[in-house]
């Protein structure tokens, strides 16, 4: 077994909500390997959800701006949230949206090549200038660009930023807006991985399986039952996973007795025509990005040395 050190151990405690032995046990049972060491936690049933880990926030805005039939959803950081909130760099940051809606950029590169919206100078160059003001450096971090009838969603000051596309024969009243927006509400609170079930990778639906079968053999009462018996029973708490995962199987947020795509489907019926989702993008600021954890004693005492 690997020898493991208490900084591992800690980070799958917090990651896994589980206990420091059972950390300790899974992580040298799978050799240091973190996500192979979630895994047997879950199996185990001592780790019902492993949590995404390396969420830290970094500071900055996403937006979600649409014009006419094209969209985008853009994240832009920056240093500190004082510094989000100045008003030149919300400026940059909806004129770089707007930059990518009209220049259809193929990548980061690309965008930050172009001229920027309403300048005459690149993204890039404009970026350079900001920051001789400003003084902190700023990332265009990612975006995405979409053609359609779409409907945005930004949470808060730029914390979530959101872009529904709908496929529908309607046109795009309020009304049809509205049912837009309330799934863009649903995938900012709700977080589903995927749209469908369609969507699932095959892989990971035999991993959850694999989890489930293993959690009832390890189950006295479980393990006693005949395998085709335990696989039914499989397939049933992986019809559960769907329901958590996936937008269209989600419970709707203002009326849990339906689901997401029931209410869509209803809404489109009593417009006069049809509404189904067939695209979302959901940026969350800081999703995945690790900041610098300063240790405040050792900054002190290494300005007092000089240092």
């Amino acid at each position: 077994m690997a020898k493991v050190s208490p900084a591992e151990i800690k980070e799958l405690m917090k990651t896994t909500g589980v206990g420091m032995m059972d950390c300790k046990k899974a992580l040298e049972e799978a050799d240091g390997d973190k996500e192979k060491a979630i895994t047997l936690l879950r199996e185990k049933g001592l780790a019902t959800q492993a949590k995404k880990s390396g969420r830290v926030a970094a500071e900055g805005i996403v937006t979600a701006i649409v014009e006419g039939n094209v969209g985008a959803v853009v994240e832009v950081n920056i240093e500190t949230d004082f510094a989000a909130n100045n008003d030149e760099f919300k400026a940059f940051v909806t004129n770089v949206a707007k930059t990518v809606i009209e220049k259809n950029p193929a990548d980061l590169d690309a965008l930050k090549a172009a001229t920027i919206s309403g300048g005459d100078k690149s993204v890039e160059e404009t970026l350079q200038d900001l920051f001789i003001k400003i003084r902190e450096n700023m990332v265009i971090r990612r975006f995405v660009r979409l053609e359609g009838v779409l409907v945005p969603y930004v949470h808060g000051a730029g914390s979530i930023g959101v872009m529904v596309k709908l496929d529908t024969d309607l046109q795009l009243t309020d009304n049809v807006y509205e049912v837009g927006k309330n799934c863009a509400l649903q995938v900012a609170a709700m977080n589903p991985a995927y749209l469908d079930r369609a969507s699932v990778p095959a892989e990971v639906l035999e991993n959850e399986k694999t989890i489930v079968m293993a959690q009832m053999a390890e189950d006295p009462k479980m393990a006693s039952k005949p395998e085709q018996v335990r696989a039914k029973i499989a397939e049933g708490k992986v019809g559960k996973y769907y329901s958590e995962n996936c937008l269209l199987e989600q419970a709707f947020v203002k009326d849990d007795k339906i689901t997401v795509g029931k209410y869509v489907e209803d809404a489109g019926k009593k417009l006069g025509g049809k509404i189904s989702v067939a695209q979302y993008v959901r940026f969350e600021r800081g999703e995945g990005i690790e900041k610098k954890a300063d240790n405040f004693a050792e900054e002190v005492a290494a300005m007092a040395k000089g240092n």
